[in-house]
């Protein structure tokens, strides 16, 4: 004789509500030619994007979401593996599939730190991904650092990952007439700490400001995004002693993911 294990009622009606909520907010268009799985996959990936599905959060099953949207098991069973794969959902045995969001990191302001050394204050584990690293002469990038035109400057694209999840697409320049010695750097490590062991140039100070932006396609491709989806920009002009421009950095932050907290005095 099996034994069915007792579930509590209200654990069952709050999946149900739950399922029901996610189904409200899907459709299916058949006035367009993107695949049903397609549109079902984008629609889920948005609403993981924008917050309203959390890490944890559990989805129908493939048949339950079939008849609900009227579509084929096959459509359903389609759209959920390429959101695995993308690494937007997880199975787990009988716990059905659930929403894997990335990890919510609240780092605060006020303190000059590189992404490596904020990731660790958070007990997380940075890692980065290099996409370009080239040096070059750039006349905007030269006007932004006061040089002439002629001057040559260290551009680096890189993906800084907190516990294997991407959090930032950043494009930092440094300035080469001041610190030639980055040249040869081989981006492993901290770009701060290089500046200050191998290139004698302490920073001091720094202006940073932060704006709401939509990603770019770089960045939503970056991020897993299936469209462009609400982000931090963060701009940020880095100085040695002698208020000499070091460092210049854009960052483009995922929303969904990053939550600056600053501390105000009264």
């Amino acid at each position: 004789m099996v034994m069915k294990k007792n579930v509590p009622s209200t654990t069952i009606d709050f999946e149900q509500r739950s399922s029901q909520t996610l189904v409200d907010k899907l459709s299916v268009d058949n006035a367009t030619s993107e695949p049903y799985y397609s549109q079902i996959q984008r629609q889920i990936q948005q609403l993981i994007d924008v917050g309203e599905l959390e890490s944890g959060a559990s989805l129908p099953s493939e048949r339950d979401l079939a008849e609900a949207l009227h579509v084929s098991r096959t459509t359903v069973k389609r759209c959920y593996d390429a959101l695995r794969e993308s690494q937007a959902l997880s199975t787990h045995g009988r716990g059905g599939t659930v929403v894997k969001a990335p990890p919510k990191v609240t780092p605060s302001l006020g303190k000059l730190k590189g992404f490596t050394e904020e990731m660790r204050e958070l007990g997380m584990t940075p890692s980065t991904q290099v996409m370009e690293h080239e040096v070059l002469q750039d006349r905007t990038v030269a006007s932004i650092f006061q040089r002439p035109s002629s001057a040559s400057f260290l551009k680096l694209v890189r993906l800084r990952s907190a516990d294997d999840v991407v959090m930032t697409r950043e494009v930092a320049w440094y300035d080469l007439t001041l610190a030639p010695n980055l040249a040869n750097w081989d981006t492993s490590g901290s770009a701060y700490d290089f500046l200050k062991n191998h290139c004698g140039v302490n920073l001091v100070s720094a202006e940073q400001t932060v704006e709401a932006v939509l990603s770019s396609k770089q960045e939503s491709q970056a991020f897993g995004f299936s469209a462009p989806a609400p982000c931090l920009l963060f701009k940020r002009r880095s100085y040695a002693r002698g208020n000499f421009l070091a460092e210049y950095v854009e960052g483009t932050f995922r929303g969904d993911a990053y939550a600056y907290k600053i501390q105000l005095s009264a």
